[in-house]
């Protein structure tokens, strides 16, 4: 059976009952569903599942919510926000995509993509499709 992603895809992981306050910067892809307070930044993917809570300044490439979000998050790609999702803040992305049942309160500003790069489709079907055309 073929694992979805390569020891490289997945960069870490914060798991529940886990709290860190800092600096987080990290290549491929990261996904919290612990508590982070304070600056994330990469040019990759940021998942936050159901049970992540994050209070930060964030700049991605592309940013998934399934779990609370509160502060500014940039992404260079697309912020995608999941039915379970709740986000407060401002966002600042070309693509916006939230789903019914999602809470978003705050403020939304597009910005145009960066050439070359796509937004539309699941983080997690871009990364796939990347592998797979390797």
């Amino acid at each position: 059976m073929k694992k979805p992603f390569s020891d490289g895809d997945l960069n870490g992981f914060l798991d529940r009952g886990t709290e860190i306050t800092g600096e987080l910067r990290f290549r491929d892809l990261m996904r919290i569903d612990g508590k982070f307070k304070g600056k994330i930044q990469s040019s990759n993917t940021l998942i936050v599942g159901e049970t992540g809570e994050v209070d930060a300044e964030i700049d991605v490439g592309t940013l998934s919510v399934s779990g609370r979000v509160e502060g500014t998050l940039k992404a260079q790609i697309k912020i995608e926000i999941h039915n379970k999702g709740k986000v407060y803040g401002t966002l600042i992305s070309p693509c916006l995509v939230i789903e019914e049942g999602a809470l978003f309160q705050g403020k939304c500003e597009m910005e145009p993509a960066i050439p070359g790069q796509q937004t539309t489709g699941s983080p997690l079907l871009h990364l796939a499709a990347a592998k797979d055309k390797k």
